[in-house]
């Protein structure tokens, strides 16, 4: 099975440039490994956006795989989420169509929920990776701001013709310095001895909740119990 999703999702990558993420790339990539259809559909049950997801975290397991590969133990926190979140763009050099199309088919209200989580999931794997091991509510926090800044430089490298996306690279400087001013005033705000008894009552919320085992919270639209592999 893993062999056969990896040939027809090799063999649609020809096809997404003039057909998108859709039913005729998956029929035509399945026509040209000479693949039966049923089998096709076992490893690709909702057919198309099972095959943009798969593209999707083939792209997470790449950028995982180098990052496990180098050595990120002298990067501060921040440089090694600019770090990651670069690294995942730069691995789809070439495949820019791919990763638009894919944008383009997650934006549909059919699939958002899809778009969502491919976007939980990239989050996760960078913070998991570069050893984030907070169980608090700054489990959720940290992935959904970097969901958001992931989103947004994607969509920027989408349309960035600069020499080597240098303009990419800048906005995405800005997005998490952004982020990192947001996080300096939480912690002021915590420290303030002023804001501080205020900030008592949701502070004792925030601090019961814990993270979710399976790096999808259980609320999570599409949610399975764990990583689907589809």
């Amino acid at each position: 099975m893993t062999d056969l999703k990896d040939d027809i999702l090799d063999a649609a990558l020809a096809h997404v440039a003039f057909d998108g993420w859709s039913d005729a790339t998956l029929i035509a990539a399945a026509g040209d490994v000479g693949a039966d259809m049923a089998a096709v559909r076992a490893v690709f049950p909702r057919g198309a956006v099972d095959l943009a997801m798969a593209f999707h975290r083939r792209g997470d397991a790449a950028m995982l795989a180098r990052l496990a590969a180098d050595d990120l133990d002298g990067m501060k926190i921040r440089e090694k989420i600019t770090y990651a979140v670069r690294l995942r763009l730069e691995l789809m050099d070439g495949q820019n169509e791919a990763v638009r199309r894919g944008t383009t088919l997650f934006a549909l209200p059919i699939h958002a929920a899809d778009g969502a989580r491919a976007l939980w999931e990239t989050a996760d794997a960078i913070w998991t990776a570069i050893g984030d091991n907070s169980e608090d509510v700054n489990w959720y926090t940290k992935r959904m701001t970097l969901s958001g800044v992931y989103s947004a430089t994607v969509l920027f490298w989408l349309g960035d013709g600069s020499e080597g996306h240098m303009a990419t690279w800048a906005f995405l400087d800005r997005r998490i310095g952004d982020v990192m001013q947001v996080e300096k005033l939480k912690a002021q705000m915590r420290q303030s001895k002023v804001l501080a008894p205020f900030m008592a009552g949701p502070n004792w919320i925030l601090d019961r909740i814990r993270a979710p085992t399976g790096g999808v919270p259980p609320d999570m639209p599409g949610h399975c119990g764990g990583r689907d592999e589809n």
